[in-house]
């Protein structure tokens, strides 16, 4: 799991539009492969990330939103995945704007 501070807290409806707004047309962008991730809620406070057709063991990403903390977990099948790679690299780029203009911090990743 990687601990990301933001340094702001998120709410997680606005991360949820931010992500499903972006990630799929900057994935497209960057790997130039025409897929498309399900990014949805589950319960109140989880994010998932998703493609059951082409990964169908689990779901690529989860990001738990706690206050000014993401705790993303991805699926162990897929650490070196080129595709969920690049997802890792966008949501990185994403959450640096979420978190404004102090940025970010990587507590843990482990």
């Amino acid at each position: 799991m990687k601990i990301v501070t933001l340094h702001n807290r998120v709410k997680i409806d606005e991360l949820l539009h931010h992500l499903q707004m972006q990630l799929n047309t900057l994935f497209k962008e960057q790997r130039q492969a025409d897929i498309d991730f399900k990014i949805e809620k589950v319960g109140d406070n989880t994010i998932e990330i998703s493609q059951p057709e082409i990964y169908p063991e689990d779901v690529l990403y989860k990001i738990a939103v706690k206050g000014a903390e993401l705790h993303i977990t991805r699926c162990e099948h897929y650490v070196d995945d080129v595709n969920s790679l690049t997802i890792e690299s966008i949501l990185n780029d994403l959450f640096k704007h979420v978190a404004g203009k102090d940025g970010t911090d990587l507590i843990q990743e482990g």
